[in-house]
């Protein structure tokens, strides 16, 4: 049997399952998992989620491009693009301000 038949076998009450071992590290009956079990589970895992949910229902999904434009919109700025921007810590600002260093 072929690994795309496998994962085509599984049960939405087993990838409940499995998910749910990989959250806690231990099977059903509390038997702890080893490296290897773990690994082929969430490979299980994911190809069922490429097999049988869209994109944003997937394990391990970000959504990269909604939230960004979200906070833009209600924040009142525009994207910043490709411009370059200075990051400064809370505590190098204070040091800063205590030198006059401060812009």
């Amino acid at each position: 049997m072929k690994y795309q038949d496998l994962v085509e076998q599984i049960t939405p009450e087993l990838y409940a399952s499995f998910k749910r071992a990989l959250e806690l590290g231990r099977w059903p009956d509390g038997r702890q998992m080893t490296a290897e079990q773990r690994s082929h589970c969430m490979d299980a895992v994911i190809a069922y989620d490429r097999l049988h949910h869209a994109e944003e229902q997937r394990i391990g999904y970000i959504d990269r491009g909604r939230k960004q434009g979200a906070w833009e919109a209600r924040s009142g700025k525009a994207p910043a693009g490709d411009a370059e921007q200075l990051l400064r810590f809370a505590d190098q600002q204070e040091a800063d301000g205590d030198r006059g260093d401060a812009e």
